[in-house]
């Protein structure tokens, strides 16, 4: 129940105030742009925290450092709640983002008090879901709460599902730490932030395309090289790295932020912007209202993530996290070939099983076994280290997906009276992403004290 409401409070943020955005842009007075780039500052902050927070958890105490990053969010919460201005609302968000290693400490929270594997996959899988949608729960109250209320009440809603989540940790949850707590590594956490948030930017500033300023693209995408570079030689030289580099050379390190990358880069477009613009699309004859696209796609799409994630979890202890995570990239696959050619004349019938299909073999399977491979392939002396490295992944992955697949897509129309072609090229774009991940995930070891049938330690490889 403690680590749920966690998860939940993460969720809320990252999703609540998706229906508040026109509104935010009306009463603050500002363009639909900068009201975009409070969303962007968001999960770009998210991300940062979520490199150094699970490994600090490890030193200072997950159940501790859990609960800080839970008050520190409602903080940014009650920020933005009474923000009279645009500026003030981005710092609030930037704040809120102190959410973004929830779901990983979580996991290792729960990973540190569930050893049998059948039984910790369940709870894993239920922890997880959470984390694809709340069944379109969190839209629908943002959108009667800024109807009603205006985007305030969000936060304030915001606000007190993150202190109520902190004390249900503190008083319900057990303190748990890792092996090694030497002092976390201060210059490393450093570089690392700064060369995946330089990352972060010159993705999204590519993904702009037509808009970008490539000054800007370009100049970030040389920091961030710079800065892991620097980072590479200072891990080496330092007695307590952030990370190894021996962990960085491992498979199970490189081939699993390379799948999750990989996946997220086929997945998130779609799901978040290609498939509700095509349910809109009267030239090709759907011409759905914004409400109906979220009734009839989105919250089919998170429901059936939802429901499937408990099976998945159980299912992935007996046979298998790597075959389960390659059976639900196999499946988005298909649903992507199957959207490709279903583009033209397709009833709204198939686009409800398109959003339910991916739901239950990319929501509900691959995205669950991508969260849990981070944690049980964790070293067992620093178990924080690789989560926070594959939630870098997992936003690194989505802003590639914005970038690569609208790109594609519009390459692939012909004409703004033929948009046909581009939605199809979006979906064979997706499918080549999805194979390279499905490739990829051949690389990651198995992890075998992770599986019900396994031997209590797992190797190194």
């Amino acid at each position: 129940m403690a680590l749920l409401s966690a998860c939940l409070a993460f969720q809320l943020n990252a999703s609540m105030l998706s229906p508040a955005l026109v509104s935010i842009q009306e009463q603050l007075q500002v363009s639909a742009g900068a009201v975009a780039t409070t969303q962007t500052a968001f999960f770009t902050a998210a991300a940062m925290f979520a490199l150094f927070l699970p490994r600090l958890a490890d030193i200072a105490g997950r159940r501790r450092v859990l609960c800080a990053a839970l008050l520190i969010t409602a903080a940014g919460c009650v920020l933005a709640a009474l923000a009279p201005n645009i500026e003030v609302l981005f710092a609030g968000r930037v704040i809120q983002g102190a959410s973004g290693p929830v779901i990983p400490i979580a996991l290792v929270m729960l990973r540190a008090e569930v050893r049998e594997p059948k039984k910790y996959g369940t709870l894993m899988g239920v922890v997880t879901a959470v984390n694809g949608g709340i069944a379109g729960f969190d839209a629908l109250l943002g959108g009667y709460l800024v109807t009603h209320h205006g985007f305030h009440a969000i936060f304030w809603t915001m606000a007190a599902v993150a202190v109520a989540a902190a004390v249900l940790v503190r008083f319900l949850s057990e303190e748990s730490f890792a092996e090694d707590r030497r002092r976390l590594d201060v210059a490393g956490t450093v570089l690392l932030v700064v060369a995946v948030g330089a990352a972060l930017v010159a993705v999204n500033e590519m993904g702009k395309l037509g808009d970008a300023n490539w000054w800007i693209a370009i100049g970030t995408a040389v920091l961030a090289a710079v800065a892991f570079a620097v980072f590479w030689l200072a891990e080496g030289r330092s007695a307590a790295p952030l990370v190894p580099i021996a962990q960085l050379r491992e498979r199970s390190t490189w081939a699993l932020i390379g799948t999750t990358t990989l996946t997220l880069g086929g997945v998130f477009a779609i799901m978040n912007g290609v498939l509700p613009a095509l349910a809109q699309d009267g030239a090709l004859g759907f011409r759905l209202d914004a409400e109906t696209v979220s009734a009839l796609v989105l919250t089919p799409y998170a429901v059936a993530g939802l429901v499937m994630g408990p099976f998945a979890g159980r299912l992935a202890a007996g046979f298998g996290y790597k075959s389960m995570l390659r059976i639900g990239i196999l499946g988005t696959v298909v649903g992507m070939i199957a959207l490709a050619f279903g583009v033209r004349g397709s009833s709204t019938v198939f686009l409800f099983v398109i959003a339910v299909w991916v739901g239950v073999l990319y929501a509900g399977m691959a995205n669950i076994m991508l969260n849990g491979l981070g944690v049980v392939l964790s070293p067992a002396d620093r178990p924080g280290s690789l989560p926070g490295l594959n939630t870098g992944a997992f936003n690194i992955g989505a802003g590639l997906s914005f970038l690569v697949i609208y790109a594609v897509q519009a390459a692939a129309t012909p004409s703004a009276s033929a948009p046909a072609a581009g939605y199809t090229g979006a979906a064979i774009g997706s499918a080549v992403f999805l194979l390279a991940a499905f490739a990829a995930s051949f690389a990651i070891p198995r992890p075998v004290s992770a599986e019900a049938k396994a031997a209590p330690v797992r190797s190194s490889s």
